[in-house]
């Protein structure tokens, strides 16, 4: 039915220039129309959200009520306040609060109510102002949540639903292809045809390992003749070491990772960073349980014994687990004007990292005031800080290098003190040696002063300078020899120093190189014995502290057995992270389970059920298949969290081995594709891209897990490279001046991410915006991305080693090194016409570079070779995945 309410909607938008003259006679038209509809709108529903959005932060949620007015229950609205009643009962042009509004008086600021909303409360008060139900008698200071509140379909209880009717049985290849075919049936659709194997193996090897599949891999499926061959395929790719390269990327934009603190112009490196990066491919790798893969990382230190030595493997990586919840932007180590804001900024950051990442809700929101519009109260933002502040104490603040934990034994540890002592008593005996030297010289020069004054040079030089007489300073300053010792010898005696240091350094520097390699874990843990207050701030203010805030999770879900202790006496910590972990994967929580599977989908298909896999509330996205989600994260959860299990069963689906063509009748009923007809066309992402440069040119360097290769501007200060980064006495950041040699062809996941410093190559590809952390990435298509393809000295680089490859592998056969080119690249055989064009390209080519004085016959084809080569990376064949 045309409710009243759509033709309000509808009427606001098409008025919105004018919106404040006719708005009156708009609602009251509407209303006088379908009176008999008016019961459609109501406070709980249509008007309390608008009034919570706006209104609530002077008129609702302060101690101290502005005007006395209350907009937090229609009673409260009705009673009016310090200016009388806000709704008349002859209409909304009488009534105080529609005038305020519409005015533009209300709210104060510059943000003013949309036209949609003014019409919206309008139309209740002509209709009445009207409830669903009797209002509770007085608001706990918890914040009062609706049942539409509870009723949000995010908060309800995952239950797996039944399979839906089908009547094209014969697609079903997975359990989910029934819930897409029921979709698409209900629209006189249906799948798609299967994709051609060859786009098949290269979906599947951009998708589980960021790599193209070699010539020689296409060949091999697409010559296999057995039911099998395509799931054998997936559990082939699943099981390699760079599935879990791969797919870590994914966790490490939700998990914020960065390899320095960002927020001040230093952005401090985290030399020790890598170890959660590789603490997570490894995971990934080993299918590790993703109850205890999170657990691990909310509370891996609260499974540890104190204190952190000696630790096995085990141990160790539970430890680094927790480097998850160290991933956020940190400027508590810099030149900070306000170190109290820095802290509580960067406890803010984790806040909404933990929340977007697990919970698929903004709780951020909620730091200076209740959320404007999900069920989250301003007491709830500081449960969740509670969770986290005996780890995080403002008051008690450990910078980060302060939290480093040394991962020696104490054995290591002797063995690097005795080593420290011997190298110290060298250096003692170099600098007495020196001092001695010194003194014998300046002892020499004395006596070449006049005599009168040589005692008391000797006398001025043995005093200490606090302790000198002024006719003493004289004579050192006139004398500036007196002045020199031992560190300083070479200021009168270059030589003789430099013969003690030949003599001493290399001896100090062969007990050094005998030290044991330094070795931190770089976690979040708590202070043993302390428990500190958390307390909410009034406004988000750290200054304006009021009431004491006990740790919970958020009140709107959180079961009544829920039970988060303050000091668990049964631990060596306070047991609040490791309580709250479990209460997420206890298999019950809402939201854990239906926001991971919903952002493993959007990487398998580009897009998720629910497109904002980062806000699960009323301003994000209600999934486009809910009974789909709420099957997968049921399955995820009885299948023990295994992801792999999870892959399989869409990556066997008929839904995902579609083709991607669009056909007349999908595109007309379906152009955004959401109901999954037909597969969706992809842009490589930023890394895949580079790495997949670096594999085609077989430059690609296999090394797994270590320190990250570090990035620095280049040689005139314009791109972001990988090479070694050095900075002036001053702390400037320098150029480009050292290369990391092969270390610069490593996949992307083990180059440096500087928030300061991202690598010029990847920059144009919608690198993930760390703000704090990154739920879905930006998608776009743009000229600078053709430009960096075409004139990135990377890019070049690559494609020319990509052309002596083909030299290499096919000889001089043109016709091979094209054919070559196609499958390598694109990973398709080219048609008769693809060759006949790219033999005319070559051969133009290679008569305009003779023309320009290129005599050299291979050089030049292997030049025009690299431009056709170059031409393919930029193709859309390349750079998309079907």
């Amino acid at each position: 039915m045309y409710t009243v309410r759509n033709q309000i909607i509808c009427a606001a938008r098409r008025m919105a220039p004018m919106w404040i003259s006719l708005l009156g006679m708009l609602a009251c038209a509407d209303v006088n129309v379908h009176a008999e509809e008016a019961h459609a709108i109501t406070f709980e529903e249509d008007v309390r959200p608008i009034l919570k959005a706006h209104c609530w932060q002077c008129h609702g949620e302060e101690a101290e009520l502005k005007g006395g007015f209350d907009t937090r229950l229609a009673r409260f609205i009705l009673r009016g306040g310090d200016s009388g009643t806000a709704v008349s009962k002859s209409g909304h042009k009488d009534s105080l609060i529609w005038q305020r509004i519409a005015s533009g008086e209300m709210p104060p600021g510059p943000k003013r109510l949309s036209p949609e909303d003014t019409a919206m409360i309008a139309a209740w008060i002509d209709a009445g102002a009207g409830t669903l139900r009797e209002e509770p008698e007085s608001l706990v200071d918890e914040g009062h949540f609706t049942e539409e509140d509870r009723s949000h379909w995010s908060f309800q209880p995952v239950v797996r639903p039944a399979f839906p009717p089908i009547k094209g049985g014969s697609f079903i290849q997975s359990p989910i292809d029934m819930f897409i075919l029921a979709r698409l049936e209900a629209e006189g659709l249906s799948f798609s045809p299967m994709a051609d194997k060859a786009t098949l193996i290269r979906r599947l090897y951009i998708n589980l390992l960021g790599l193209p599949p070699s010539p020689e891999a296409i060949e091999r499926f697409l010559r296999e003749d057995h039911p099998e061959s395509y799931a054998r395929l997936v559990e082939q790719l699943l099981t390699s070491p760079t599935y879990g390269e791969r797919w870590a990327r994914h966790w490490l934009d939700v998990a914020g990772y960065a390899d320095s603190d960002g927020v001040t112009k230093r952005d401090t490196v985290r030399a020790w960073a890598f170890k959660y990066r590789d603490y997570v491919i490894d995971a990934l790798n080993e299918n590790k349980p993703w109850d205890e893969f999170l657990v691990e990382q909310l509370a891996g230190d609260e499974l540890v014994s104190r204190p952190y030595r000696d630790l096995d493997s085990s141990e160790a990586q539970k430890l680094i687990a927790t480097g998850f919840l160290r991933m956020s932007p940190d400027g508590t180590s810099g030149d900070v004007l306000d170190q109290e804001l820095a802290r509580n900024q960067a406890v803010a950051e984790v806040i909404k990292s933990v929340s977007t990442s697990l919970l698929g809700l903004s709780v951020g929101c909620a730091q200076c005031h209740s959320h404007r519009y999900d069920a989250i109260s301003h007491t709830d933002y500081y449960r969740m800080r509670a969770l986290f502040e005996p780890a995080y104490n403002w008051k008690d603040w450990r910078s980060p290098g302060a939290r480093l934990i040394s991962q020696w034994s104490a054995a290591t540890e002797a063995e690097d003190t005795a080593l420290q002592q011997e190298a110290s008593a060298l250096t003692e005996n170099r600098d007495k040696e020196l001092d001695e030297v010194a003194e014998s010289i300046v002892q020499k020069r004395i006596l070449e002063l006049p005599e009168d004054i040589q005692e008391a040079a000797r006398a001025a030089r043995s005093t200490p300078a606090d302790e000198r007489t002024a006719e003493q300073s004289k004579i050192i300053e006139d004398h500036a020899f007196l002045k020199v010792t031992g560190a300083s010898l070479q200021e009168i005696d270059g030589g003789a120093k430099n013969e003690i240091v030949e003599k001493w350094d290399p001896k100090i520097a062969e007990v050094n190189s005998r030290r044991p390699p330094r070795d931190y874990l770089m976690p979040l843990t708590e202070v043993a014995g302390s428990v500190p207050v958390t307390f909410l701030f009034n406004r988000g203010d750290h200054k304006q502290p009021q009431k004491e805030v006990l740790p919970g999770g958020l009140s709107i879900i959180a079961p009544p057995e829920l039970n988060i202790p303050v000091d668990d006496p049964e631990l060596p910590s306070t047991g609040r992270r490791l309580a709250y972990a479990r209460y997420l994967t206890n298999g019950s929580h809402p939201l854990v389970a239906r926001v991971l599977v919903n952002r493993i989908w959007m990487h398998h298909f580009g897009s998720a059920l629910v497109s904002t896999p980062g806000d699960f509330g009323t301003q994000g996205e209600r999934p486009s298949h809910p009974e789909l989600l709420d099957w997968l994260a049921a399955e995820f959860v009885d299948s023990g969290w295994d992801l792999k299990h999870l892959h399989r069963l869409i990556l066997c689906s008929t839904v995902y081995q579609q083709t991607a063509v669009r056909s007349d009748l999908l595109q007309r009923v379906d152009p955004e594709n959401q109901l999954l007809g037909r597969m969706s066309v992809r842009r490589l992402e930023s890394e895949v891209l580079r790495d997949s440069l670096l594999s085609l040119s077989g430059q690609l360097q296999q090394k797994m897990g270590g320190p990250a290769a570090p990035v620095s501007l280049d040689n005139v200060g314009q791109r972001v490279v990988v090479s070694r980064t050095q900075y002036d006495p001053s702390g400037r950041l320098l150029r480009d001046v050292e290369s990391v040699g092969e270390d610069k062809y490593r996949r992307t996941i083990y180059i440096q991410v500087r928030r300061s410093l991202p690598l010029g190559i990847l920059v144009p590809f919608d690198i993930p915006t760390l703000n704090p952390n990154c739920t879905k990435r930006t998608v776009s298509n743009n000229a600078p991305q053709s430009l960096q393809i075409n004139n990135d000295p990377f890019v070049i680089e690559q494609v020319n080693a990509i052309a002596a490859r083909l030299i290499d592998e096919v000889g001089d056969d043109i016709p091979r090194q094209i054919a070559r080119a196609w499958r390598l690249i694109i990973g398709k055989s080219p048609s008769k016409f693809q060759v006949e064009n790219a033999i005319a390209f070559l051969s133009d080519l290679e008569f305009e570079l003779r023309s320009e004085g290129d005599d050299d016959a291979p050089t030049t084809h292997q030049k025009a070779l690299a431009q056709l080569c170059q031409a393919l990376v930029a193709s859309n064949g390349f750079l998309y995945v079907e």
